[in-house]
């Protein structure tokens, strides 16, 4: 069996990676990363290097174009900035609906590319990282166990039953997936989180914040932020 990987460069897609390569072997792995239009090109350098660690390959596709009409901060072609609070207080003044970080339907749009690329080099299940602490309070839909089946379901049905997702982490929060990456040796000192593209992670950004505490749940503390 081959695996495809969608392959940011965070914490959460790394260790999926590290999984698949477990699992399947360097080799029957291919990591799929995707550049949609970000501030920074800082996840997608980790990207590199972590795929470089595992010796799998690696291949990136160009989605900038469908985004460019969104205000997602997260976006050039938005001039709002990066919100620094948790995700918590971000919700809670979004009234429910996603946060301003939220790329829409991203992980829709990136699975359904992810299915065809897959198809194309015979890979038989796709990997993403999405987890529970992503898919709270509505902050990112697209990362719901819901979300999933739906998405697997179509995927399968569409692959004429060739194919389907693993989202290993969905019923998980990031504290047990850096858990589960610290068995597995992920090198996590390679990756990058931070919504911004500075020398160093801001450490006060949503992600950030989640980051830091997932391992500190596990009595570590973030490569990254160590000397901070």
């Amino acid at each position: 069996m081959k695996a495809l990987v969608l392959f940011s460069g965070g914490l959460d897609s790394s260790t999926c990676l590290g999984l698949a390569v477990d699992k399947y072997g360097a080799d029957n792995v291919l990591a799929l990363s995707v550049y949609y239009g970000q501030k920074h090109d800082k996840e997608i350098r980790a990207s590199e290097k972590v795929a470089a660690h595992y010796g799998v390959k690696q291949q990136t596709l160009d989605l900038a174009k469908i985004f460019e009409g969104s205000d997602c901060t997260l976006l050039k072609g938005s001039d709002g900035d990066i919100p620094k609070e948790s995700y918590a207080k971000q919700i809670e003044e979004s009234a429910g609906k996603p946060v301003s970080t939220y790329v829409p339907f991203r992980n829709g749009l990136f699975l359904a590319s992810a299915a065809s690329i897959a198809l194309s080099n015979g890979c038989d299940v796709i990997y993403y990282g999405a987890h529970s602490d992503d898919a709270a309070g509505n902050a990112y839909p697209d990362c719901s166990e819901n979300f999933n089946r739906a998405m697997n379901e179509a995927i399968y049905l569409g692959s004429g039953e060739q194919l389907r997702i693993e989202a290993p982490f969905v019923s998980l929060t990031k504290a047990d997936v850096v858990r589960k990456g610290v068995e597995l040796g992920v090198p996590f000192e390679l990756t990058w989180s931070c919504y911004e593209g500075g020398d160093k992670p801001c450490g006060i950004c949503g992600t950030c914040r989640d980051r830091i505490a997932a391992f500190e749940a596990n009595g570590l503390i973030d490569p990254l932020m160590k000397g901070e």
